[in-house]
């Protein structure tokens, strides 16, 4: 397959630019530059081998896109979270699979050891994680346990300087390829803790997950814990219950709201250009009126995307963002883009199923993304907890 040439361009309808600073508009370039550079010209020949491309991992390091928050004491790139927002919607652009490696090690590797860690791990491991020297990974759900995590099964003993880790956890990306992986996991009193598993300690596996149709160019694994040692110095010392998983879980989930607007974009302008180009009846496509129903509706809903990420945006940076307004975000964010990948896909007719255009990839990415971190009808439960008072999940 030729490499395909990146021709995109970005729509901004409602001149949202204007509401950016120029950092934010210089960090956005920088990483939109990278994209149409390195993952462009050669990840539909990843998505279609299934194959993760390692030398990412560098490059991310080196462009800033682990742990852009995380104070730069600690490897980080103390950014705010519109900056944050808008590395992973251009990262997204190019595929949810390069995204999602930089979702996970900063939002939950790097973030659950800054803000729950001992000084001692955050000096040991951040700034590893922030360079991509190491690789992290998140272990939350279980076979048997995905929107569910308070009934987890993987548990540790205490055994004196260290503690024993049995269990697995299921659909981890980042898996197999990493260094690190922050486990929540229950201790002999059943209350949830974190810690940090390294490669290399015995009993400590982490198999990859075949057969993927969605995110075939991220890696995707299980971790499993076969009588694990684990030292005392790498649980996570301030904090416990679910509160810690659940927390990370929400600055993931905001990368996400912006991350699949970037898909989104790269569809719709895809079959923009394509409705100009493509001759049917002896004029272009776009010419006609379903077609152009079918942009409009396009637009419309990614302006509204932006307005309403920008929006969260700026309370996350004041720290006033509830988790009950990530969650709206990025149930919307993934029901719209999923939307529109559709719409377009329809646009490009029988292309729209080949690599030679992205839509069937950011297609077949978003049906993961639009269920993992939370799925579409868990955050609708979500907003209807927080707007009634009423806990529709027992």
């Amino acid at each position: 397959m030729a490499a395909r040439t990146d021709l995109f361009q970005s729509p901004d309808y409602y001149q949202v630019d204007e509401l950016l600073s120029e950092v934010q508009k210089h960090i956005r370039e920088a990483v939109r530059n990278y994209v149409k550079r390195e993952i462009s010209p050669v990840i539909e020949e990843y998505a279609q081998r299934a194959e993760f491309p390692q030398q990412i991992v560098k490059q991310l390091g080196e462009l800033g896109c682990f742990g852009p928050t995380v104070p730069v004491e600690y490897g980080g790139g103390g950014l705010d979270y519109i900056s944050y927002g808008l590395m992973m919607q251009e990262l997204e652009r190019g595929d949810s699979g390069v995204r999602s490696t930089a979702s996970v090690q900063g939002s939950l590797v790097m973030f659950p050891i800054y803000a729950y860690g001992s000084e001692a791990q955050k000096k040991k491991f951040l700034p590893k994680l922030a360079s991509g020297e190491w690789l992290g990974c998140f272990g939350l759900t279980e076979p048997n346990h995905g929107s569910d995590p308070s009934h987890m099964l993987s548990n540790f003993k205490d055994a004196g300087d260290h503690v024993i880790l049995n269990g697995s956890k299921m659909w981890i990306s980042n898996a197999p390829y990493s260094q690190v992986a922050v486990v929540w996991a229950k201790d002999e009193n059943g209350k949830v803790y974190g810690l940090i598993v390294e490669r290399g300690m015995e009993g400590f596996s982490t198999p990859t997950t075949h057969g993927k149709w969605s995110l075939r160019a991220s890696a995707t694994g299980e971790l499993v814990f076969d009588n694990v040692k684990v030292p005392k110095e790498n649980i996570l010392p301030n904090v416990s219950g679910l509160k810690g998983p659940l927390s990370c879980l929400s600055k993931a989930r905001y990368g996400i709201a912006w991350g699949v607007i970037g898909a989104a974009m790269d569809c719709y302008d895809t079959a923009l250009q394509y409705s100009k180009e493509r001759i049917q009846f002896d004029k272009p496509i776009g010419s006609f009126q379903l077609q152009q129903k079918k942009l409009a509706e396009m637009i419309t809903e990614i302006t509204k995307a932006q307005l309403l990420n920008w929006r969260l945006g700026t309370l996350m940076n004041e720290n006033r963002a509830t988790p009950a307004q990530v969650s709206m975000a990025k149930r919307n964010s993934c029901e719209v883009a999923t939307n529109i990948c559709r719409d377009a896909r329809q646009m490009l007719g029988g292309m729209g199923i080949t690599g030679e255009y992205p839509v069937m990839r950011h297609m077949m990415n978003l049906e993961s993304v639009i269920t993992y971190e939370g799925t579409h009808d868990i955050h609708l439960l979500i907003t209807g907890m927080d707007v009634t008072g009423f806990n529709a999940f027992k």
